[in-house]
Order: structure tokens, then C-alpha cells, then sequence
């Protein structure tokens, strides 16, 4: 083998390998939920928790582009939380207003709010997440203002479409746009693009120094999660109505998914299918417990065990292969 083979040898070999054991965890919790709940399986039913799932793939999809290049994004939820609100609202002055027009202001807000957020961050140097903390925290006060803690108006039918209706009378829409947006990660991720955003999260100096402009590339990374959490927004607001509370916790189930997908915090290393089964993984779970009577209360404790977990034996890992990579040729093992 050449020296030239070899690494794209080891690069097939990654890219095979990177976030098997969330794969496997995922494979495992479809399993127990069949032998919990032997009707899971039925179309319907199985559908139906795929729609379930689909705003966190979403934002999974989204917060791992954040943190592939080494930032966070806490501001999802409250984005989500906006959204629903924003559409009610602008439902409630313009009844006749087309879903469609509304589902695109929304994005282009989403884009917006990710914008500010990466501007803040990578030009005036303000960690993202204390950046993101605060947009959070403005979004959701702002929410508070302009609606007293209870949110008036109604989302029509036809916008609520996305998040409830099917297509071709048995798919859920849902499905199909997480299944749209998943792609568009894949894609996006295997182009230039994304080859950026992991040269950055692994190293930004070596990124820069090879022409890499880092904070663009960040910046981008988080308009487009902005863009994840309002199209999440449309199909919360979809299959859960309008609520002050529509986003609350998203912002940490979509990090806990993408961690527990193997993504390393820090950036620069990990998978955003894995991230996204991560985010199957996660609703699984929540769907197994919720089928063995535990409370969702400990929703929350289950989120922060799994984000520990993880991330003590990534560190682990990655300490080992460190030192491996520090080995002199010559070394033998004991």
C-alpha cells in the first residue's frame, strides 16, 4: 500500500466507523420498543413517531453545523418558540395571509436571528455561548412582551399542514421534510462547504493559514441552524398548536442528540447522520420510558446523564489517540 493510500484508506475507514455506537444504541431501542409495544411497528404508528421525531432531527441537523466548527447555538429554542408565536400573530392580522408566504418569512427570520448571532460571535469575539444564551434570553422575553405569557390567535389549517397533514393520504408531511432536510445536510457536509466547517472545528489557525476564511464559514454554520429551528417551528406549531412554551428544552435535546451522536464539542470531528440518529435515539428513549410509566420529569436528568457520558468518553478517545499519535515509531507496546 502507498503512502497516498494509506490515508484515504484510514478517511473510508472513519467515515464507516464514526457514530456506530449511536447507530447501534438506535437499533437497540427500536427493539426494546417492539418487544414493549408489539403494535409499534404498524404503519401508522411508526410514522407517527417518525413525525415526532422530525423537529429534532431538524435541529440536530442544525446544531451540529454549529458545533462541527466548534461554537454552540442555545438560541433553537427560543427561535421555535418565536416562530410559533410570530405565525399566530401574523395569522391574527392578516387571516388570509398564504401558509407558504408565512413558512418563508419564518426562515428568513430564523436566518436572521442566526445571522446576528454569528456576527456577534466571530467579529466581535463574544463566545457563542454567551452569545446564544442572550439571544435566547431576548427572544424569549421579547415572546413574554408582545404576548403577556399567553399567545393569541390560531394557525390555520393550511399551515398547519406541514406539521399534521399527509401526503398522498398516508405519509406525513413531516416525514417528508425531515427526510428533504436530512439530505441537504448529507449533501451540504460532503461538499467544500462542509469539509470547511470540520477544518475549522479541528483546527482554526491551520484552517486559516490554509485560506480558510473561519469566520464566514462559522457565520453560515449558524444562519443555517437558524433556518433548521424555523422550519422545526413550522412543524411544531404543525401538530402542537401555538403555546409560549412550543421550543422550551429544544435547544438542549438537540445538543444532548448531536453529542450523543458522537459529535466531540469543540468541533472538528463527527457525523451529521449520526447526529441525527442521535436524535432518533433520543426520542426512542423518551417514547420507551413514557411506555414504562416513568415520569417525563427525568426527561431532563436522562439528557444531562447521556451529554456527561458522552463527553467523558469522547475525551477519553480522543486522549488515547493523542498519545498513540505521540508514540515514537519505534515504541512497542508492553
Amino acid at each position: 500500500m502507498t503512502s497516498a493510500q494509506a490515508p484515504a484508506g484510514r478517511r473510508v475507514l472513519s467515515a464507516l466507523t464514526t457514530g456506530t455506537p449511536v447507530y447501534i444504541l438506535l437499533a437497540a431501542l427500536l427493539v426494546a420498543l417492539a418487544l414493549t409495544d408489539p403494535g409499534f411497528y404498524e404503519p401508522d404508528r411508526f410514522l407517527s413517531f417518525i413525525k415526532r421525531a422530525a423537529p429534532l432531527v431538524i435541529l440536530a441537523a442544525g446544531q451540529y453545523l454549529v458545533i462541527v466548527c466548534g461554537e454552540f447555538d442555545l438560541s433553537v429554542g427560543a427561535i421555535v418558540t418565536a416562530g410559533v408565536v410570530v405565525a399566530a400573530e401574523l395569522y391574527g392580522s392578516f387571516p388570509g395571509a398564504p401558509w407558504l408566504l408565512v413558512t418563508v418569512i419564518l426562515l428568513l427570520a430564523g436566518a436572521l436571528a442566526g445571522l446576528v448571532s454569528g456576527l456577534i460571535t466571530t467579529l466581535l469575539r463574544v463566545p457563542s455561548f454567551i452569545t446564544t444564551l442572550g439571544m435566547m434570553l431576548i427572544l424569549e422575553g421579547a415572546v413574554f412582551f408582545w404576548t403577556g405569557g399567553s399567545p393569541h390567535g390560531a394557525l390555520p389549517a393550511a399551515f398547519r399542514r406541514l406539521g399534521r397533514g399527509t401526503a398522498f393520504g398516508w405519509l406525513p408531511w413531516a416525514v417528508l421534510v425531515c427526510v428533504v432536510a436530512g439530505l441537504l445536510a448529507v449533501r451540504l457536509m460532503r461538499s467544500d462547504f462542509g469539509r470547511t466547517l470540520l477544518a475549522t472545528g479541528d483546527s482554526e489557525r491551520a484552517a486559516s493559514l490554509a485560506g480558510v476564511r473561519v469566520a464566514r464559514a462559522r457565520t453560515i454554520a449558524f444562519i443555517l441552524s437558524g433556518v433548521a429551528a424555523a422550519l422545526a417551528a413550522v412543524l411544531v406549531g404543525g401538530f402542537s398548536g401555538v403555546s409560549a412554551q412550543a421550543g422550551r428544552g429544544y435547544e438542549f435535546e438537540a445538543i444532548t442528540a448531536v453529542v450523543l451522536g458522537g459529535v466531540v464539542l469543540g468541533g472538528g470531528r463527527g457525523s451529521v447522520v449520526a447526529a441525527m440518529a442521535g436524535a432518533f435515539s433520543l426520542q426512542a428513549l423518551f417514547t420507551l420510558l413514557n411506555l414504562q410509566g416513568v415520569s417525563g420529569a427525568l426527561e431532563s436528568t436522562v439528557q444531562g446523564v447521556i451529554v456527561i457520558a458522552a463527553v467523558a468518553l469522547g475525551a477519553a478517545d480522543w486522549s488515547r489517540l493523542r498519545r498513540r499519535g505521540t508514540e515514537p515509531s519505534g515504541a512497542k507496546s508492553s
